[in-house]
């Protein structure tokens, strides 16, 4: 069980949230253009149980339920993902326009992602085009929503859009391309520049990106290994933070890029008023093995310059993940550090876990330990703004389909009855005790 000592005060203004994506749970697949998950999901064998979005948690037409349900949990705002596959419907833009005004009416805020993996299909990150049109489509979400939304953000975790989805293939496109996946890391954050000036352009004055990032650690002391460790920390915590956040990429990435690398940069490192962190583990990384290998679900290829060791020695979830909440502590110190000025407010835009049950108490100890090591770095001196818990609603878990289950409210497949969990409880107890 979680501790009984209570959780110390964040500043006053500090943002508590939840957070969800469009195609892990709008469903109304009909009422959309198809996404490149859409074509992924449709193949044979590439998500586990052979099941695809169609329907998920069918937001779309059950909004008004799951707003009741963030009121009720008392949240300060909402983070969700606009599809761009469903603006580029005929009235696509209608029911976000539903959606915000009934979280506005709720009193809760909402922060749209403007991309979240959902590619419309027959484009393409491999190809700069695509980070023009994009750049067109925020224009036009910034200038139907941008009366009501004073919060954005631009890409969601292009660090395993890349690597899942472009060099590994374990996730929509579904390339193996390895190394050669990295126009598609460049493209996505050239993506975000063209963002950022597009919603400054419509007025906007609050815009971050939500990267993913984790302490790395290495299998142990012999050079090869902490070579390796370097290489994927690199690609992890520095390759999509970097350019973002000092116009520059790591030394030996620039080259390796399409274009006119210099000038992308200088769109690139437009200035963002505040940084979001996805954290949910640590990783171990060691030399390579000359072998094929598996961690979390997911095949790495013997051709790959580092291997992911198991973490021994702390609890896992139900995806395998360990659980160290203090590692997020030390994620955002080394931050801190790496950046220095540099580095703008952090929300933490996504933490969460994968537990069966409705009685979850196991994710009560996990959030519970890491809004604890969060509040430590606050204390340490990081400027940390808020923290969203991922997710609201069990949903479609991408490659792993509807296995893994991260909400704080339960979702049942057949019938979509939503049934809030202990966590949802335990949430709600946590944002009054930091009210009073």
């Amino acid at each position: 069980m979680a501790t009984t000592n209570p959780i110390p005060r964040f500043p006053d203004g500090f943002l508590w949230g939840v957070s969800t994506s469009a195609h892990q749970i709008e469903g109304a697949v009909e009422e959309r253009e198809p996404s490149v998950w859409d074509e992924f999901s449709a193949e044979p064998g590439r998500v586990r149980d052979g099941s695809t979005a169609a329907v998920a948690c069918d937001h779309v037409h059950r909004h008004g339920e799951d707003v009741a349900l963030l009121a009720g949990l008392g949240v300060d705002a909402y983070r969700f993902s606009v599809s761009w596959p469903r603006v580029r419907a005929k009235g696509g833009l209608d029911f976000y326009d539903r959606l915000v005004d009934d979280l506005c009416a709720a009193g809760v805020r909402p922060v749209p992602t403007l991309f979240h993996w959902d590619l419309p299909a027959g484009m393409d990150w491999l190809e700069r085009s695509t980070a023009e049109r994009f750049a067109q489509y925020v224009s036009e979400v910034a200038d139907r929503l941008g009366d009501r939304v004073a919060r954005w953000i631009t890409l969601n975790e292009p660090a395993e859009h890349t690597l899942l989805g472009h060099a590994l293939g374990v996730h929509a496109p579904g390339r193996k391309l390895l190394l050669d996946a990295l126009p598609a890391a460049h493209h996505q954050l050239l993506a975000h520049g063209l963002a950022v000036r597009a919603l400054r352009a419509a007025g906007a004055g609050d815009i971050g990106i939500a990267n993913s990032h984790g302490p790395v650690w290495s299998a142990g002391p012999d050079p090869a290994d902490v070579a390796a460790a370097d290489f994927y920390d690199t690609l992890l915590n520095r390759l999509f933070a970097d350019p973002v956040l000092l116009g520059r990429y790591p030394d030996g990435l620039g080259e390796l890029m399409p274009g006119d690398v210099e000038a992308d940069l200088g769109i690139i490192g437009e200035p963002v008023d505040w940084y979001g962190v996805n954290y949910y583990a640590p990783t171990q990384v060691g030399a390579p093995q000359g072998t094929e290998t598996e961690f979390g679900g997911v095949r790495m290829p013997a051709e790959l310059p580092f291997s992911v060791r198991e973490i021994e020695g702390y609890p896992v979830t139900d995806f395998g993940w360990p659980v160290v909440p203090e590692a997020l502590t030390d994620l955002l110190t080394t931050f801190h550090a790496r950046y220095g000025d540099r580095l703008p407010p952090v929300l933490i835009t996504e933490n969460g876990c994968s537990y069966e049950g409705v009685d979850d108490q196991a994710r009560i100890v996990y959030l519970d330990g890491h809004v604890r090591a969060l509040h430590r770095a606050v204390e340490a001196g990081v400027d940390v703004r808020g923290y969203f818990v991922w997710s609201l609603l069990d949903n479609f878990e991408w490659a792993e389909g509807y296995t893994r289950r991260f909400g704080l409210v339960h979702v049942d497949f057949e019938t979509l009855e939503r049934t809030p969990k202990a966590s949802y409880g335990w949430f709600r107890e946590l944002l009054r005790e930091q009210r009073r």
